[in-house]
């Protein structure tokens, strides 16, 4: 591992939720880094403008999903990255909870495509790539994580849906204040993590 100053941010953001990365996981998470300038970009999985913010817009933040997975519970069983794009939040999330069973799912084809091709890179078998819609995903998992796709309420359905019954869904995205939606809790983070406030919003169990 190298001593790049956006695995500073990488850290900070894994020590707040929770996680506790070792060496090889670090470096791995540099290599997606590395694959996500290098060809994601250029194949406009990501925008052109990304590259100097990866380790904090893409990576920390991804990081920052774990946090309300309760932690007495070890880690999830199983994760689905709802609108994966190219498999953020769900490969940093891979990579640092080795034992999951992690599901990118995404409808693009050409997204899918990149998100297989890092998966090959980083070596990470515990990683599927769906090209699905979402309401034709039935398979319910432990952690739901969806990235700024689309609002809290038009994902409530499918949420409810495919969350097994001891699970937590969270939902992010880019907020200027903080995000208020009926049937969501709202959990803050520190905008010294990030250098910028950044809201995460959990599911209410029914």
């Amino acid at each position: 591992m190298t001593d790049n100053p956006g695995i500073a941010t990488v850290r900070r953001a894994a020590r707040w939720a929770g996680l506790a990365l070792e060496a090889r996981q670090l470096d791995l998470l540099e290599e997606l880094a590395d694959w996500l300038v290098a060809e994601a970009i250029p194949a406009g999985g990501l925008g052109p403008a990304e590259g100097s913010i990866v380790f904090s817009r893409h990576l920390a933040d991804s990081l920052l999903f774990a946090a309300p997975w309760p932690s007495e519970q070890g880690f999830p069983s199983t994760i689905l990255d709802i609108g994966a794009g190219v498999g953020l939040p769900g490969l940093p999330l891979a990579i640092s909870w080795p034992s999951s069973r992690v599901t990118l799912l995404e409808r693009s084809l050409r997204r899918t495509d990149l998100a297989r091709r890092a998966v090959r890179i980083l070596g990470l078998d515990n990683v599927e790539v769906a090209a699905t819609q979402l309401g034709d995903w039935k398979t319910p998992a432990d952690l739901l994580v969806c990235r700024g796709v689309t609002t809290p309420d038009r994902l409530r359905g499918d949420l409810q849906r495919l969350l097994s019954p001891a699970g937590v869904a969270v939902v992010g995205g880019s907020h200027s204040s903080a995000p208020t939606y009926q049937g969501f809790s709202t959990r803050q983070v520190p905008s010294n993590i990030l250098g910028k406030p950044v809201w995460l919003l959990i599911m209410d169990k029914l």
